[in-house]
């Protein structure tokens, strides 16, 4: 993913306030070499932003005609408003090995035993894994097929398959839970609805013929006088 920057010459507090009143963003490029102030179009780095690729892959940044890999690093945007506010990226190549988070697309769990067969809940416990890898490397999400679920199972982050050269960051011991299968389960109101409903059922009275309801037995003649 391409993006355009300019160069930055004037710093402080004063210069980056009259820099966003002019619809630009104050940014710097730091790593492999000495850091860079650049600034950007608010309105296009707004709109970037929005793109999961423009966070989790390696971005192709122009300055005065000199293209650079970087990867976005931190942004800050105005408490209230949707502004941006600062941006930061980092420089890399071929040789740079770094951690980066990058989110999950699950797919097929509609196909799974747990979904199509037990009718079960299928819940994304986490939406993004951290990577270790090179930054040529480094890819824009991790596919999880879900196809094989079942009722019961719960997949961790050593269950899912990496590309080569890729390996989840794990703190320690730590096998954080992805996906968890559940089984549905009966509201307690509606269980009671259904059973009083039943329970009426059973209690009302048999209908006759025209759906009135049939007349009680009659009472027993009188004994006869002697």
């Amino acid at each position: 993913m391409k993006f355009t920057a300019y160069e930055r010459s004037l710093q402080g507090t004063g210069a980056s306030r009259r820099l966003r009143l002019s619809g630009k963003v104050p940014g710097i490029v730091y790593g492999a070499g000495e850091p860079q102030m650049i600034e950007l179009d608010h309105n296009a780095l707004y709109f970037a932003l929005k793109k999961e690729a423009f966070h989790s892959s390696v971005l192709e940044m122009d300055v005065a005609g000199k293209t650079a890999q970087v990867l976005l690093r931190d942004f800050q945007m105005h408490p209230w408003k949707q502004i941006v506010q600062h941006i930061d990226f980092q420089r890399v190549d071929a040789t740079t090995r770094l951690r980066k988070k990058v989110p999950l697309h699950f797919s097929n769990e509609e196909n799974s035993p747990a979904v199509k067969t037990d009718k079960c809940l299928v819940n994304h416990v986490a939406t993004i894994v951290e990577v270790e890898c090179l930054a040529t490397a480094l890819p824009e999400f991790i596919s999880v097929d879900l196809g094989d679920l079942v009722k019961g199972q719960s997949l961790h982050v050593s269950d899912l398959k990496f590309p080569a050269g890729i390996k989840a960051v794990r703190h320690g011991t730590q096998n954080p839970v992805v996906v968890s299968v559940v089984e549905p389960r009966v509201d307690a109101v509606d269980a009671a609805a259904e059973a009083a409903a039943a329970e009426a059922a059973a209690a009302a009275p048999a209908k006759g013929k025209g759906g009135k309801a049939a007349p009680a037995k009659a009472a027993a003649a009188p004994a006869a006088k002697k």
